[in-house]
């Protein structure tokens, strides 16, 4: 015979985390030069243990490429995370030079699609932009932290909203076991 289970431990889970989410996203849109700190840090954090796995790995891997990168890896995030408030102003001119070099790269390509006689007016119009977009946060990088800190912010909100659905819709389900 079939035991029923009421799955109310994993539905608190949801409940709980999608509490803490909407209000973290909600902070982060409030206090964008915090959580670029936060951004910072974490960056920091990620690149350290990403570069002690690549020096770990090229001891098994025999790779002086995995040592080299691990080596820059561990360097960059340790100059993340001693220099937080370097790393959370320099954020936003990283995201501005990333999007106009991904729009240059859109514009070129759209001349080589053009070229060869393929649609390319889409292509040239996301390269635009994204030059646009990428010179008006180096003149002005305000708009840079508030993009950031508006598109984190709102994912984590979102995150927290569905998890507060998921809790919502599961919480009478039960299992069979």
């Amino acid at each position: 015979m079939a035991t029923i289970k009421h799955v109310r431990n994993i539905s608190l889970w949801h409940l709980t985390a999608g509490i803490i989410m909407t209000l973290l996203g909600t902070y982060i849109w409030f206090n964008p030069m915090i959580s670029l700190l936060g951004l910072a840090l974490y960056l920091g954090i990620a690149f350290i243990i990403v570069g002690m796995g690549y020096i770990s790995a090229s001891f098994s891997f025999r790779s002086n490429w995995y040592l080299l990168v691990g080596i820059l890896d561990l360097f960059v995030g340790i100059i993340f995370v001693t220099n937080l408030g370097i790393t959370a102003i320099s954020l936003p001119i990283i995201f501005a030079l990333w999007c106009a070099a991904v729009g240059t790269v859109q514009i070129i390509s759209s001349f080589r699609l053009k070229k060869n006689n393929l649609p390319w007016s889409w292509s040239l119009t996301a390269g635009l932009l994204g030059l646009i977009f990428g010179l008006w946060i180096l003149v002005y990088p305000i708009v840079g932290t508030i993009t950031i800190t508006a598109l984190m912010g709102l994912y984590i909100f979102l995150y927290g909203i569905i998890e507060i659905i998921e809790y919502i819709s599961n919480r009478h389900i039960i299992v069979f076991n």
